[in-house]
């Protein structure tokens, strides 16, 4: 009832922006259903994470990726290494299950996303934040300041590195060509495999479009990166890690991206020759390697990949 009482207490505040304003009445009966569904829902929702957070973490915890072998791209496997890497930080143990059909099997349509007793969360930021409902936390030891920072960076690396990614994989021709569509639809047979790599080449090109990438060339996206870098390498500086001696989820997000970068074989090495300008990003992504990774995880992660190079620069 409580809990009922205080999710109630918030649907009438986000109502407020509502009153004294005239409503069609033929809208009202529907404003009032959907309002109930969304007060039921937000309940639903609260009292699913409190059963959630009371449960440990589970030894059979699953991270679903695309396969690794011959159909996951460079974006995608960036955002599941550092989904891995963040839950090694925690402590916190996975299973990794590549499946071919893992982008429409995740609840957001992205991957990767894991599978918790009776959870599936899918993203970097919202794993986060089940894992800290469950009493796992990197960033607890930050104050406020740092902990604004710290997701400032978050958002350069994911508006700067992840689009960097989509727009080579899929608005540069020959990339698309030679790569992106044949890796993406290898799973499945023709016309499908066709009509699905084009699919997703028009999602992503709209989406540059609307976020103002679409007039860009190759060159200014490699000069995006190499600005973000430098951004990053600025903050790292000669420490450990982005806030020190500990590591966070800015420190998982960043190693996925750039060592991703500096593995995968691409058309071009222009993306991974900007991060490798970066003595210190360089010397970050090995110390996360050495210290996350043993040598038999490095092999089954990184190694089997007809996409992949051999190792770190």
């Amino acid at each position: 009832e409580k809990l009922l009482g205080d999710v109630t207490t918030r649907g009438q505040e986000l109502a407020l922006p509502l009153r004294g304003k005239l409503i069609p009445s033929r809208c009202c009966a529907s404003i009032k259903v959907d309002f109930f569904c969304a007060v039921m829902s937000l309940a639903a929702e609260a009292f699913v994470s409190q059963i959630a957070a009371a449960e440990p973490w589970p030894e059979n915890a699953t991270l679903y990726q695309p396969l690794k072998e011959d159909q996951i791209l460079l974006s995608d496997s960036a955002s599941s290494l550092a989904v891995q890497t963040f839950l090694r930080m925690c402590g916190l143990p996975v299973q990794v299950s590549c499946r071919a059909n893992a982008e429409y099997m995740s609840p957001s349509g992205k991957v990767p996303f894991i599978h918790v007793g009776n959870q599936v969360v899918s993203e970097l930021g919202p794993i986060v934040q089940f894992t800290k409902a469950k009493g796992h936390a990197l960033s607890d030891g930050l104050d406020d300041v740092q902990r604004a920072e710290m997701k400032a960076y978050m958002e350069l690396v994911n508006n700067m590195l992840l689009t960097a990614e989509l727009y080579i994989q899929w608005c540069d021709d020959y990339t698309a060509t030679e790569i992106s569509r044949p890796r993406y639809s290898s799973p499945y047979s023709w016309p499908l495999n066709h009509v699905l790599a084009y699919q997703k080449q028009w999602e992503i090109r709209r989406k540059m479009n609307a976020i103002g990438w679409s007039g860009k060339n190759l060159e200014q996206v490699y000069e995006d990166v190499s600005q973000c870098c430098q951004a990053l390498s600025q903050r790292l500086g000669t420490q450990p890690y982005f806030f020190n001696k500990q590591p966070t989820e800015l420190d998982a997000l960043v190693f996925g991206h750039l060592f991703t970068i500096l593995t995968t074989q691409l058309t071009s090495d222009e993306l991974a020759e900007k991060v490798k300008s970066y003595t210190n990003l360089l010397s970050f992504c090995h110390r996360i390697e050495q210290t996350y990774f043993k040598e038999h995880d490095r092999e089954g992660q990184f190694g089997s990949s007809r996409h992949s190079k051999s190792s770190l620069p």
